[in-house]
């Protein structure tokens, strides 16, 4: 065995890096907070290199079958009347049949399954402290469990706790986009089918997206905000007010998004924002997915990159003889990736959230002239690094 490594995290990076460490012969153990791996959620896309990834994990048959198939995204002006329809390859580039938009559920638990016979899951727990050595680092948990590993991995998303204990507050480590959002449920009244529909005026929007034909919708109100809210941010109260106050307008569905969105049983509420780091590791300690490098739902990678920063990092500890030289590499082969794909969040931004009336008037524009035929090729950042073929070292 090379050694005992726990992974922060069960949703997208920690199963895929327990998955390959586990092929190159460590002994992972992973901690999640939640009582299991989430089901449902919103869908989330896979392209360019980090369909690689699935591949070679064996699950992109199982992930074709669950695509979800979103056909066009219709955008309004403020009332209600129709800007454009186009292709969502329009929208987010990429290439028909071959890219991947389902369920953030299915991805987690087809990821899951493939690994939760080989290695330990240790489910409602989480890390409360790490004490480094030169040889070990001591862990405790919050139930009061202790345990000594060789390395540990950060898998466990934007607001990581691992980052928080090794290296210190997410403020310096976050790069706030300048918007909010809230997401949430609610029932398909407009009989939707393969779509999404987005609400627009300046700096805000609304926005309605059907996952097949189902008879739920995932509804989003999201708005420009000079600073994040941060009085918010523990308050659901407070969080639903906030997002009310923003959305005065008896147009369209607004009126209902917004009556929806104050009962809501499964609202969720962020700010849209990044974290950017100088390193990705500290000591026997590293980061990887959203915890190591966020780039916002606005680039639509957080998930690719997620994939292949996992797969990277268990190479790199597979095919180097100490883990200082492992997280050295892992970082040196990873990062332009991770930065390429987190500058698309720009584009993003001008896109579904344009800021200004003249941004919007100019989106407008360039959708109205848009074809609606599918794009042939990835915007470059979705490829930008080529998967390599790790050969293992023998075990340290």
């Amino acid at each position: 065995m090379r050694g005992k490594i726990l992974i922060s995290g069960a949703s997208v990076a920690g199963p895929v890096l327990a998955y390959w460490l586990h092929r190159y012969g460590f002994e992972v153990t992973v901690v999640e907070k939640a009582a299991t791996v989430r089901s449902g959620g919103y869908p989330i896309d896979i392209r360019g290199t980090a369909l690689g990834v699935v591949e070679r994990m064996g699950i992109l048959p199982e992930l074709r079958a669950a695509n979800v198939d979103t056909r066009t995204l219709t955008f309004l002006n403020a009332d209600g009347s129709r800007v454009a329809t186009v292709r969502n390859e329009v929208i987010a580039g990429g290439v028909v049949g071959r890219d991947l938009e389902i369920r953030r559920g299915d991805l987690t638990s087809a990821l899951y399954n493939t690994v939760r016979d080989d290695v330990e899951f240790v489910f409602n727990d989480s890390i409360a402290t790490l004490d480094q050595h030169e040889d070990r680092v001591d862990v405790t948990f919050h139930s009061g469990a202790r345990r000594t590993f060789d390395l540990v991995i950060g898998a466990d998303g934007l607001h990581s706790g691992v980052r928080n204990l090794v290296f210190g507050p997410e403020e310096q480590f976050h790069r706030y986009l300048g918007y909010c959002f809230a997401g949430f449920t609610v029932p398909n009244d407009l009989g939707l089918s393969h779509e999404g529909v987005i609400w627009n005026t300046p700096g805000r929007a609304g926005i309605l997206y059907a996952v097949r034909d189902e008879d739920q919708l995932h509804g989003f109100l999201s708005f420009a905000r000079p600073e994040p809210p941060f009085e918010a941010f523990r308050d659901p109260a407070a969080q639903r007010e906030l997002v009310a106050s923003m959305f005065p307008e008896q147009q369209w569905e607004i009126p209902r998004l917004v009556a929806e969105m104050r009962t809501a049983d499964d609202l969720f509420f962020d700010i849209v924002s990044q974290i950017h780091l100088p390193r990705w590791s500290s000591g026997r300690v590293a980061l990887t997915g959203d915890a190591a490098h966020a780039p916002s739902f606005l680039s639509g990678q957080g998930t690719s990159i997620a994939l292949v920063g996992a797969y990277m990092l268990a190479g790199a500890l597979a095919t180097n003889p100490d883990h200082t030289s492992a997280f050295a590499a892992y970082e040196r082969d990873t990062r332009e990736f991770a930065e390429l794909n987190q500058a698309l969040a720009t584009e993003g931004s001008a896109g579904l959230l344009p800021a200004t009336a003249e941004i919007l008037a100019a989106r407008n524009e360039a959708l109205r002239a848009a074809t609606t035929m599918p794009t042939e090729a990835d915007k470059p950042a979705y490829s930008a690094l080529v998967l390599p073929d790790f050969e293992p070292v023998l075990s340290r």
